[in-house]
Formats: C-alpha cells, structure tokens, sequence
C-alpha cells in the first residue's frame, strides 16, 4: 500500500472512532459507574431568618445520601452555572436582565416569595444548566468499551442530569423542579424553569420527544404553559386529589403512544402526609413505591430517566431532606435491579456505534484506497 493511501487509511480511522457517542459531561471520574448524583455547593443561598422555603434541604440530601452510603462521592457530578444564552431558549430577553441585574419589583418578589438577591440568581442558574465545549475521554475498562466525551457537551443542574440520563439510563439531582416559572415571570419560589430549559435544549439538536412525569402535589402550570404548542414534549402532571393510581393506567400507556427518548421526572415529597403544603396523605412507604414503579417502568421499556426533588416543605430540614432522598434510594434500586439490563444495553450500544462505524470506516477504505 502507498504512503498516500496510509495517510488516508489513518485519517479515516481517526474519524471512525472519534466518531463514537459517549458521555457529555465536564467532569468525569474512573468509578462513575454507580447511579449519577447531580449536585452543586452553589444549590442553596441565604434567606431571612424563617423563610418558609427550605433551601438548605439541599446539601442535606447528599449528606444523607453519603452517610447512609447510599452512593459514594465518586458518583457526584458537579454542574456549572447558567449562561443567558441557554436560558433564553425558554425565558424572554426582559425577564432575564431584570432577573438578573435586579430589577425586580415588590410585586414581582412577592409572586415568587423571595427577595431578589445576587446569591439567589447564582443558585438558579446553577440549578438549571449550562452550555459548554469540553473533550474528555474515559477508558471503562469493566464495561470493556470506550466513551468519548465530545464537544458542545450540556453540564450543569437539570441539564446535566438529562444529557447524563441519554448517555447512562438514570441520573438524579438533589434540586430542580421549579416548574411554576413561565418564559416571562416567576412564581410559587420557581424563577427558572429547569425541566423547561432541559426539554428544550434536548428536543432541539437532535430531534428528540420528552415527556416529562409531574408528580409535585401542584400542578406544573409554567411547564405546560411553555410547551402547550410543542408536538415534541408531554407534560403528565398528576396533582392534589388522590390519583396516583392514575399512574398505572396512564403512565405505561404513554410511554408505548408518545414513545419518548427521554423522561424528566420531578419527584415532589409534597404529597407527603407531614407536608406542611401538600393536600395528600402518602408515607415513605409509598413515595418509594411511587418513584420506584415510574423509574422502573421507564427504565424497562429502555427510555432513559432524569429526576428532579421537585417540591417539598418542613421546618425539620433533617427530615425533609432524607424524604427528599427517598428518590435517591429508589434510583439506586432501580440501577441495582437493572445493573445487568444495563450493561447488556451499554454494551450492546456500543458494539453497535463500533460496527457501525467501522463498516463506513471499511467502506471508504475500499471506496479511497481502491481495494
């Protein structure tokens, strides 16, 4: 073979593997192949002293999640703050700046019950997402095959959980769920619409359906207002009244009729019977059931699962947060249960994106090299 055709041989091998799809993560750890824990010290930020808002609920959950060795620190993924730009895919222009440079009236503060402030800005947007370039490579050597991390890759919040959902089949993050916030104000202590921005920056490129499972004790009415006009996202919200049976009769019905590539899941504890908000009556018993049996149905029918804390109210923050860690601990279950599923998958994945690229990689060697 000429030196002329061994370059081209080299450089098409090169694009074949580069070519493979991999995790889209800034950062990635070697024992990253436990259940994915999304979480940030920049979740939480000072309110006045009694606020009703339990916003150190939030590095509690991973406290417990660790003590209780429900996961290690090696599978906590660290996001990165929100740019403007990757807000602006759901939010308008106005409301933006005046969010973000403070221009927010009493009225407006009141809507959301909270008082603006640069720490709360910074919390939202590291709650939400952002849109980096960042390449990095990971050598599993147990799983046997090699992800590539490629650029233009999604880190940050909500976001980060569903592009690391896409890539590992579960991801859980130990915040999220403002599903009360629309495109041009807040409410209900949601500014940022997370499961919004996440749905929408997931639908675009490539073409992708989301659905995304509701189950706050209040309605997702931001969410379903955002997507009201959006063929490529469901929003099933099943709120206040008992109707969590409804679950069984809807939820596998549309996961076989929509056929998503992704569920969003926002698993709120308000339904909890201890909740100081919420109108139902559930224990901890059947919050696990709950998240157990939407996790599961998802996961077995191939779709991969992000889920969010979404809503949930106490004044014992240890309480509240080890509730919240309920959808952790069935998550963990779930990737237990499905850990052989979930290997064969990856595998099987991969050895088809290897295959694949290698017959175009043999078909352009025989096409260039004239053999």
């Amino acid at each position: 073979m000429s030196r002329v055709k061994l370059v081209k041989l080299g450089r098409l091998l090169g694009a074949a593997f580069t070519s493979c799809r991999g995790f889209h993560a800034e950062q990635v750890r070697l024992e990253s192949s436990g259940l994915p824990i999304i979480h940030h010290g920049k979740y939480v930020c000072d309110l006045p002293a009694n606020h009703r808002f339990p916003m150190n609920k939030f590095p509690r959950v991973l406290h417990f999640l660790l003590k209780d060795q429900v996961i290690t620190e090696k599978q906590v993924w660290y996001p990165e703050i929100a740019s403007k730009d990757l807000l602006s895919c759901v939010h308008t222009e106005e409301y933006l700046d005046n969010f973000i440079n403070g221009n927010v009236n009493e009225r407006e503060q009141r809507r959301t019950g909270f008082s603006w402030s640069e720490g709360l800005v910074r919390r939202c947007r590291y709650e939400t997402g952002e849109k980096k370039t960042k390449a990095v490579m990971l050598w599993k050597d147990h799983a046997a095959h090699v992800a590539h991390l490629v650029s233009s890759c999604w880190t940050g919040g909500t976001v980060l959980a569903a592009q690391v959902a896409l890539q590992r089949g579960l991801a859980c993050s130990t915040a999220g769920g403002t599903h009360h916030a629309f495109p041009s104000f807040g409410s209900g202590f949601c500014l940022l619409n997370d499961l919004a921005v996440a749905a929408k920056c997931l639908i675009s490129s490539p073409k992708r359906k989301v659905l995304i499972v509701d189950l706050d004790v209040h309605q997702g009415d931001g969410t379903a207002f955002i997507f009201k006009e959006e063929p490529c996202v469901f929003t099933f919200s099943v709120h206040c009244g008992k109707n969590f049976p409804l679950l069984e009769a809807h939820l596998p019905w549309l996961l076989e009729t929509f056929r998503p590539d992704l569920v969003l899941y926002d698993a709120g504890v308000d339904p909890h019977c201890e909740d100081e908000l919420g109108k139902l009556r559930l224990s901890d018993r059947g919050l696990f059931q709950r998240d157990l049996y939407v996790m599961k149905s998802v996961v077995s029918r191939g779709v991969p699962v992000a889920a969010v804390i979404g809503g949930g109210y106490s004044r014992d923050i240890d309480k509240l947060a080890l509730r919240h860690s309920i959808l952790h601990r069935a998550a963990a279950r779930v990737q237990d249960t499905c850990m052989l599923l979930d290997d064969t998958f990856q595998c099987t994945q991969t050895v088809q994106n290897v295959m694949n690229d290698f017959s175009i990689f043999i078909f352009q060697v025989w096409r260039e090299c004239g053999m």
